[in-house]
């Protein structure tokens, strides 16, 4: 059964209980790296390891995520700044003990590509935060190999539109 999260807003990245941030770099240039992360959300079952479906919803406004297992996300997009920012905050979720969930996507150009960092904030009682904390070397593994394919993906694709 989904349950609603706390509302939180942006600068919930800066002050969450938990925050894992992750680093990697794509060969693509800003704009077509923020495509395919904003633009292209069905696209994101694709490359980002563990997410079985995506779709926008609202007009943009909205996700709907489902991962691999089950768990299921709708989500508000906070900030959608080309080229620079796509941050969104989970609403409701079936995942037990979450209370809060943001995700920030940074995009910086890097020589002729990007450097994407990824924040995790979140917030739920101190067994999941101590669990995630744990879990920060997988989900590092997974951020990466999914750059990497998201980098694959993007090499691949005429003129890199996704």
């Amino acid at each position: 059964m989904a349950r609603r999260l706390r509302p939180v807003e942006l600068d919930f990245v800066e002050s969450a209980p938990l925050r894992l941030v992750f680093a990697a770099e794509v060969a693509a240039p800003p704009k077509v790296a923020y495509a395919a992360l904003a633009d292209d959300v069905a696209g994101w079952s694709s490359w980002f390891t563990g997410v079985s479906q995506a779709a926008a919803t609202d007009g943009g406004r909205g996700r709907e995520v489902r991962l691999t297992g089950g768990t299921r996300f709708t989500e508000t997009v906070l900030a959608a700044e080309p080229d620079e920012r796509y941050a969104y905050r989970v609403d409701t979720t079936n995942a037990p003990g979450l209370r809060a969930l943001l995700e920030d996507w940074r995009l910086t150009p890097a020589g002729g590509g990007t450097r994407l960092r990824w924040t995790f904030a979140a917030d739920g009682p101190a067994p999941l935060r101590l669990v995630m904390t744990l879990a920060r070397p997988g989900l590092g593994r997974a951020f990466r190999k999914s750059v990497r394919a998201l980098d694959r993906r993007l090499a691949t694709t005429p003129t890199g539109e996704t």
